[in-house]
């Protein structure tokens, strides 16, 4: 099965991780992804529905564009791809219309002009809900247009939603399966707990995300994968899962003294046939 890259740049995308993930996933009719970021699992799974869920707004309804009118969309987004609009004055002259601007139609082309111009391909708002990722000086920043033309193919079986994982739960039925990929848990207390509690995913989610998974397996026979990293913290949310574990070559901090490859943990909870 050839990999499909995701049209977005996305801090923890699953690319990399995907043959692994496949792996692991259950057959069934559909997938529903609570934390869908930039989609990776969802391009390079086959199931016949889907349905992606995330907390950021602008992200849902750029993919929802996507899926209602590709093509104007696309041609619009490929305008600002300019040499003109690669610049720190017209990055940040964008950044702020962006930030004023409440026309759906708009926010998604700037969001995917942020993305690919801005630092890292970092997705950051400020308290007042203002996008604050500096200017990324890239020398040419790409244009994603074979990625986003797929996408929206794709995007036929979807569903998009705004909202958070626990109401991804409420809504899954039998005969799904749920990936979770949340805001990964902190490699040790000493890490730094505001990188890893982005959008408020807190240590007590974490363990709350867990309990939803068993019992979304257990009583309700919908089995559970979830991806974090591998600590014992980690290891003792899912104690009542199947755990593998992934080896993943990539820097997880400037300090980490060199450290680079960082064990990643899938945590399994398989369905209990709650008819038998």
């Amino acid at each position: 099965m050839k990999k499909h890259r995701a049209f977005l740049k996305w801090a923890g995308g699953k690319y990399s991780l995907v043959e692994d993930i496949r792996k692991h996933l259950p057959d069934a009719k559909k997938l529903i992804e609570p934390f869908a970021g930039a989609g990776s699992v969802f391009l390079n799974t086959d199931y016949e529905q889907y349905r992606l869920a995330d907390i950021n707004p602008d992200l849902i309804n750029l993919y929802n564009l996507l899926k209602e009118k590709p093509h104007p969309l696309i041609a619009d987004c490929k305008t600002m791809f300019t040499p003109e609009y690669n610049r720190k004055e017209a990055y940040l002259s964008v950044r702020a219309e962006f930030n004023q601007t409440e026309d759906p139609y708009l926010r998604s082309i700037y969001f995917l002009y942020l993305n690919r111009h801005g630092f890292n391909g970092l997705c950051r708002y400020n308290k007042k809900g203002g996008f604050n990722v500096p200017f990324g000086s890239y020398k040419k920043p790409y244009f994603p247009e074979a990625e986003m033309e797929f996408f929206s193919e794709k995007a036929k079986r979807a569903t998009f939603v705004c909202e958070g994982y626990q109401q991804s739960f409420s809504h899954a039925r039998k005969g799904s399966v749920v990936y979770c990929d949340p805001p990964y848990a902190p490699l040790s207390t000493t890490a730094n707990f505001t990188t890893y509690s982005s959008g408020g995913f807190t240590l007590d989610d974490q363990a709350l995300l867990a309990e939803h998974a068993e019992k979304a397996a257990i009583h309700r026979g919908i089995p559970v994968l979830i991806s974090n990293h591998d600590t014992p913290h980690t290891r003792r949310l899912y104690r009542g899962a199947k755990l593998s574990v992934v080896k993943v070559k990539r820097t997880i901090s400037r300090n980490g003294g060199g450290r680079n490859k960082v064990d990643e943990l899938l945590a399994l909870f398989n369905a209990i046939d709650t008819e038998a």
